[in-house]
C-alpha cells in the first residue's frame, strides 16, 4: 500500500501535535508517560519529533488522557493559523 505524501501543513500540524506532548509531558519520563497510555515509548518518541505525524485517534487520545489535555485542547493547537491554508501550510492571500 502506497501513502500519499503528507503536505507541508500536515507535517507542521504533526510537529505541533509532538510539542504540546512534550510540554505537556514535563518531568516525566517518555517511559512513564508511553507505558501509563498503553503505547510504546518508542512510538512517543516518533509523535513527540513529529516521525509520525499522523498517529491513530486512539493513541492520541490515550496519551492526552494520560497527560490530562482535553482533546478540544488538542484540536486548538494543532488547528491552523488565521490564514494559513491547511492543504499545503502556505498563507492564504488577501
Amino acid at each position: 500500500m502506497v501513502r500519499t505524501p503528507l503536505t507541508p501543513w500536515e507535517r507542521r500540524r504533526g510537529e505541533r501535535l509532538g510539542e504540546l506532548l512534550r510540554e505537556t509531558r514535563g518531568g516525566r519520563s517518555m517511559v512513564e508517560v508511553a507505558a501509563a497510555a498503553g503505547v510504546s515509548a518508542e512510538t512517543l518518541r516518533k509523535i513527540e519529533t513529529g516521525r509520525a505525524p499522523t498517529p491513530a485517534f486512539f493513541t492520541v487520545s490515550a496519551l492526552a488522557a494520560v497527560l490530562g489535555i482535553s482533546l478540544d485542547e488538542l484540536a486548538a493547537v494543532c488547528a491552523p493559523d488565521a490564514g494559513e491554508d491547511e492543504r499545503d501550510g502556505q498563507a492564504l492571500s488577501a
